[in-house]
């Protein structure tokens, strides 16, 4: 019998109702990164979202417009049966490169990545690969164990904007908390898999949206995630901004 999650129920009307202005003006900066080292805080894990709704994501439909670092358009489509699965598909261009990137992923009701199936086209050709996580920290790529994700709770794609509610979702901190979260970081362009350590600072809220100081050591990237009641990302400055 498949049990059923709260992330992934419906949520039309959040997806309806919480599109930002169209105006983008997002300074450039690259989510190509590299990986390092660090640990996990599981102490907030579980916790309620102050300022947050526990709003599931819903079984409609998210989309994403690419601007700053590449162009492009991301749209993903939530599982109607409320079983933790989503669809989606990123085309983009970022430095004269053309690619596409569709994605399957699967949730448990942590909000913690379960599996993860990518099909990367480029001008360099096809590339496929399958991630399972035990929700414990531990991961397979393409069935065989890889320790250089152990403690990475979440999948982060390269070419989405969508993942980075992942960690939010499944941290829920109150302002002024922070944690780190490593994540199981799939490129864009091969399909490789890399760890990439990641780390969410929430900030106070602004306009009744969410902010999170998120940052990437590995890259020098640091900016302020915007993102609304259902922790979707509305804005993330010099990579996309939601469209719908």
């Amino acid at each position: 019998m498949t049990q059923r999650y709260d992330w992934c129920t419906p949520l039309y009307e959040e997806c309806r109702t919480s599109l930002p202005s169209r105006s983008l003006g997002c300074p450039s900066a690259s989510k190509r990164k590299r990986s390092k080292a660090g640990a996990i805080s599981s102490s907030v894990v579980g916790r309620s979202v102050t300022g947050m709704t526990s709003e599931p994501l819903g079984s409609s439909v998210a989309a994403w417009e690419h601007h700053g670092a590449r162009q492009g358009f991301e749209v993903v489509f939530f599982g109607s049966d409320g079983s933790g699965s989503l669809s989606g598909c990123t085309t983009a261009v970022e430095a004269g490169e053309a690619f596409a990137v569709e994605y399957e992923i699967v949730l448990d009701a942590r909000s913690c990545t379960r599996s993860a199936r990518v099909v990367c086209r480029s001008s360099t050709g096809r590339s496929v690969v399958s991630i399972a996580a035990d929700g414990r920290g531990h991961w397979t790529i393409n069935g065989t164990a890889a320790p250089h994700l152990d403690g990475c709770l979440d999948v982060d794609l390269e070419s989405s904007a969508l993942t980075n509610a992942f960690p939010v979702r499944r941290l829920r901190l109150s302002p002024g908390e922070q944690a780190d979260a490593p994540a199981a970081y799939v490129r864009a362009l091969d399909a490789e898999v890399e760890r990439l350590e990641q780390r969410y600072r929430r900030l106070d809220d602004a306009a009744g949206r969410s902010r999170y100081d998120y940052c990437a050591p590995a890259f020098d990237f640091r900016c302020d995630l915007v993102y609304d009641g259902s922790g979707l990302v509305i804005d993330y400055p010099g990579i996309a901004r939601r469209a719908r």
